[in-house]
C-alpha cells in the first residue's frame, strides 16, 4: 500500500529527505535514490510504501533532519555552521537541547536507544554549563529545568475542564460479550471495531500543553479536581517538554499514566536498603508516592514512567476520526504510547486480545491490572455517550486481583528436600490471582524481620501466575496491640535435630541431612550418585517408592533391602532388582573420599571431599576436628569448615555413619595423614610466578615455593601475596603493581626460602 505523507517544507532538499529516510533502520528495499525521487520538497509531499506503524517514526526522522537543514540553510555552509554552534552560545545551547530532545525520544518514544548514556550525560553537563553562564538562554521546554522546583507545603487544587472518568469492569467472558451486545445493539450495527489496549497499575494523569508546550500536570483526583503536581511531572523524562511534528494543537489535555517498571523498582529499593530507608511494598505505590513528593528533586530521584491513553480538551486541530489514529498521532508528536494495542473486531476478538496479554503478563516489564476495551470510531463513541461517571463505549477487563489484604494468623516453619527453613504465613483465606490462598512464604528470617511481620497483622498477600504466594509486606497502622514477632525455632520441627545458620547465609537448615524425613529423598539421591557410592539402577523414581512404603529411612537401610523386596516395587522386574542387588554389593566398599561425599555436607564437593581424606587418612580424625583443624586443609575456608563441624556435632547424622559403617555395610582403605604442611614465613601464601627467571625454570621455582607450604597461582588478585619476576615479564607484573602487589626477583625469593629453612 502507498501512503502520503506530509513531511518538511522548502527549503529543505530532496537529498536531505532522502538522508533522513535512508537513516531509518527499515527493511532496507528503500535505497537513498529511490527515496529521494520520491520526495517532493516542492509539493511537501513524500509517497512511498510503507506500513503505517512505521510512518509517525519516518515523519519524525523527515522533520528533525530536515528542520536542521532550515536552520543550515540560513548559514553560509556547513563548515561554517558548526564554528558558528561552536562558538556561539545561543546556538550551541539550541544544538544541545535538540540532541537532548532527539535522544529522549528515541528512547522513551521509539524504545532504540540512539545515544550512550555516558554521551547524554556529557551533552546534558554541557547545556548545564552553557545556561548558567547565559541565563537569558533558558528556555521553559529545556531539558535542564525538568528538576528545580521549590518545596512546596501542598498540592493546589486544578478542576479538569474535562472530567477524568472512570470505567466501568468487567471480569468474566459473559461480561464481555454483554459488554459487545450492549454496544452493537445500540450502534444498530455489528461487528463493532474496538481498540484494545492494557491496562496499567500506575496512577492516572492530566498533561496540560498549550502550543505545544507542557504547561501543566495534574492527578485524577475525584475526577473533576485532581491536584496540581506540575513540578513533580516535569521530572519524569519520558515526557516531552515540547511536542514534535506539524500538527500540534493550539491547546491538548493528554491523559495518561504514571507507572514504574519492574526493574526500576527493584533498584529504587535496593538503594532504598542500602540507605536504611523503608522499602516499598510494589511498583503502584512506588509510584503513587514519587508523584506526591512536595519536593520535585525527590521525585527526579525516582525513576517514573509514563504512557498516553487518552484525551481532554482538544483546541486548534481536528480530532482524529478513530482512538487508534489519536494513539498514532500522539506517538508522532513524541509522546510515549504503548505498543501493546490491537484493533479488533466483536467480543470474540476482545477474548483473544485479553487471553493474548494474560499469557504474556508476568514477563511484561511493568505491572498491569487488566485490558481496556474502546470503541475505536470517534463518532460511534459520541453515539454511545456516558452513563453516570464512566463512558459507555468502553470497559475494562480486569485479571484477578494479583494483591489482596488478609490476617497472618501464625508463622510456621517448612523443612524443604535440602533442608533449608522456610518460615511461612497461615494466612486467613483470601482468593488472590485467581485462587483462593491461605498459605504464603515468609522466604527467610531476614526477610521476617526487615519487612517488620508480626503475628496478628494485617498483610499484603501477592500471587502471580504460577507463581508461590508471598508476603509482600504488613500495615503497619492496623497493627493491634498484641501482635507477635516472629522467633525461628531451635530445633527441626520434623526430626529435632538442630537449626544452624552459617555465616553470611540468609538461609537457616535442618542439621539432620541424613536423618531427616523431610530430607529423605534428597539424602538418598545423593549417596548413590556416581561420584559418591556410584549405586547404579537407584533412581528418583525408585527412590520415591522406598521412601513412601517406608522401607527405607536412611542411607544405611539400602543395604538391608533384599531380592523380594525389589522385585515387588511398581514396574521393577527380577532382572532389575538383581541388578540393583549387584550395584548394592559393589559400592559396599568405596573410598574415603567417596564416602565423605556422599554423606552429603552443605559446601563440601568432590575436591573437598577428596582434600580432608589425603589431609586426615581415617574418618574417625575428621568427626572430631575443630574449626581451626579443618581450617588447616587445603582449600577450607572458614564457611566451609564451620558446615563440617556442624554435620559431625549433629548426634543424628553420627548414628547414620555408625549404622553404615557397621559389619556388611559400607567399607573402605584409611591410611596416615598427610604430613604436616611446613611452617615458616611462605606457609599459607599465595604466589604469582612471571616472566624468566636468571637461574631458574619456572617449574623448579614452583617446586621450592610449594615445598616450603606456599601455594602458587596462575593470576594475580588482592588476595596474592607476592609476585616474582623475572625479564619480559607481563600483565601480571602491571597487574601487581595496579594492587600494590610486592613484587620481588629471584633473588628475594631466594632470601625468603632461606627465612623459611632458618
Amino acid at each position: 500500500m502507498f501512503r502520503v505523507a506530509k513531511v518538511a517544507s522548502p527549503p529543505c532538499s530532496v537529498n536531505r529527505a532522502g538522508e533522513a529516510l535512508a537513516e531509518w533502520p527499515g527493511d532496507g528495499n528503500l535505497s537513498r535514490a529511490s527515496v529521494s525521487a520520491r520526495v517532493w520538497a516542492r509539493t511537501e509531499l513524500a509517497v512511498w510504501p510503507m506500513s503505517r506503524d512505521t510512518l509517525p517514526e519516518i515523519i519524525w526522522r523527515l522533520n528533525f533532519i530536515c528542520e536542521s537543514a532550515d536552520s543550515m540553510a540560513r548559514t553560509p555552509s556547513s563548515h561554517s555552521a558548526s564554528r558558528a554552534a561552536a562558538n556561539a552560545p545561543a546556538e550551541r545551547a539550541r544544538w544541545l537541547r535538540e540532541q537532548l530532545e532527539r535522544a529522549n525520544y528515541a528512547y522513551y518514544v521509539l524504545d532504540q536507544p540512539e545515544l550512550p548514556d555516558a554521551e547524554y550525560d556529557k551533552l546534558f553537563k554541557e547545556l548545564e554549563q552553557v545556561e548558567a553562564a547565559h541565563p537569558d538562554l533558558i528556555t521553559p521546554d529545556s531539558p535542564t529545568q525538568r528538576v528545580g522546583g521549590e518545596v512546596a507545603s501542598g498540592f493546589e487544587p486544578v478542576t479538569h475542564d474535562m472530567p477524568m472518568l472512570s470505567l466501568n469492569n468487567g471480569f468474566s467472558d459473559e461480561d464481555i460479550a454483554a459488554f459487545d451486545k450492549r454496544v452493537s445493539d445500540a450502534l444498530g450495527h455489528a461487528p463493532v471495531d474496538y481498540a484494545c489496549e492494557l491496562k496499567f497499575d500506575g496512577l492516572a494523569i492530566s498533561l496540560r500543553y498549550v502550543d505545544g508546550r507542557f504547561m501543566q500536570a495534574a492527578t485524577r483526583g475525584d475526577g473533576a479536581t485532581g491536584e496540581n503536581v506540575t513540578e513533580n511531572v516535569r521530572t519524569i523524562r519520558s515526557i516531552p517538554l515540547t511536542l514534535k511534528g506539524r500538527r500540534v494543537p493550539k491547546v491538548l489535555d493528554v491523559r495518561g499514566e504514571v507507572l514504574m517498571f519492574k526493574r526500576d523498582f527493584e533498584r529504587l529499593n535496593e538503594r532504598q536498603r542500602e540507605a536504611g530507608h523503608r522499602e516499598f511494598a510494589n511498583p503502584r505505590n512506588a509510584a503513587a508516592g514519587s508523584l506526591r513528593q512536595l519536593d520535585p528533586k525527590i521525585t527526579a530521584q525516582r525513576p517514573l514512567s509514563f504512557f498516553a491513553y487518552g484525551i481532554g480538551v482538544l483546541e486548534g486541530e481536528p480530532m482524529p476520526d478513530t482512538h487508534s489514529g489519536l494513539l498514532d498521532w500522539y506517538h508522532e508528536m513524541g509522546l510515549p504510547v504503548n505498543s501493546q494495542r490491537a484493533v479488533v473486531q466483536g467480543a470474540d476478538g476482545l477474548l483473544g486480545f485479553f487471553g493474548k496479554v494474560g499469557g504474556k503478563r508476568d514477563a511484561l516489564p511493568y505491572d498491569i491490572d487488566g485490558v481496556v476495551y474502546k470503541v475505536n470510531r470517534r463518532d460511534q463513541q459520541e453515539a454511545l455517550g456516558f452513563v453516570s461517571r464512566a463512558p459507555r463505549f468502553a470497559l475494562a477487563h480486569k485479571f484477578p486481583a494479583q494483591e489482596a489484604l488478609t490476617t497472618l494468623v501464625a508463622i510456621d516453619v517448612q523443612v524443604g528436600r535440602t533442608g533449608a527453613i522456610t518460615p511461612v504465613a497461615r494466612l486467613e483465606p483470601v482468593f488472590v490471582g485467581g485462587a483462593t490462598v491461605t498459605n504464603a512464604t515468609l522466604h527467610n528470617e531476614d526477610e521476617v524481620r526487615r519487612k517488620d511481620i508480626r503475628i496478628g497483622d494485617t498483610v499484603i498477600v501477592r500471587r502471580a501466575g504460577d507463581v508461590i504466594p508471598e508476603v509482600v509486606g504488613a500495615l503497619i497502622e492496623r497493627r493491634p496491640a498484641d501482635a507477635k514477632e516472629f522467633v525461628m525455632p531451635t530445633a527441626c520441627p520434623v526430626c529435632g535435630s538442630a537449626i544452624e545458620r552459617l555465616p553470611d547465609e540468609a538461609i537457616a537448615r535442618c542439621s539432620g541431612g541424613l536423618f531427616c524425613p523431610a530430607q529423605r529423598k534428597q539424602a538418598l539421591w545423593h549417596f548413590a550418585q556416581r561420584r559418591a557410592l556410584d549405586i547404579d539402577g537407584l533412581g528418583e523414581k525408585i527412590i520415591d517408592q522406598l521412601v513412601e512404603q517406608n522401607l527405607v529411612r536412611t542411607p544405611a537401610d539400602l543395604f538391608n533391602l533384599g531380592f523380594a523386596t525389589l522385585a515387588a516395587l511398581d514396574r521393577f522386574a527380577d532382572k532389575s532388582a538383581q541388578n540393583l542387588l549387584d550395584s548394592l554389593d559393589k559400592a559396599r566398599h568405596t573410598t574415603l573420599a567417596r564416602f565423605i561425599y556422599a554423606l552429603g555436607i552443605r559446601h563440601v564437593g568432590e575436591s573437598t571431599a577428596k582434600d580432608l581424606a589425603k589431609h586426615f587418612g581415617s574418618l574417625d580424625p575428621i568427626i572430631r576436628a575443630s574449626v581451626d583443624e579443618l581450617l588447616e586443609v587445603n582449600d577450607v575456608g572458614p564457611i566451609v569448615a564451620e558446615a563440617i563441624h556442624q554435620f559431625f556435632a549433629e548426634e543424628h547424622n553420627l548414628t547414620v555413619i555408625e549404622q553404615l559403617r557397621a559389619p556388611g555395610r559400607v567399607t573402605w582403605t584409611e591410611g596416615p595423614p598427610a604430613p604436616k604442611a611446613p611452617q615458616g614465613v611462605l606457609a599459607g601464601k599465595t604466589i604469582v610466578l612471571t616472566g624468566t627467571l636468571p637461574t631458574l625454570a619456572r617449574e623448579d621455582a614452583k617446586a621450592m615455593l610449594e615445598a616450603a607450604g606456599a601455594k602458587v597461582a596462575g593470576s594475580v588478585s588482592k588476595k596474592t601475596d607476592y609476585v616474582v619476576a623475572g625479564t619480559e615479564a607481563g600483565s601480571k607484573l602491571a597487574k601487581a603493581e595496579e594492587l600494590g602487589v610486592p613484587v620481588l626477583d629471584e633473588e628475594g625469593m631466594r632470601k625468603l626460602l632461606e627465612r623459611q629453612t632458618t
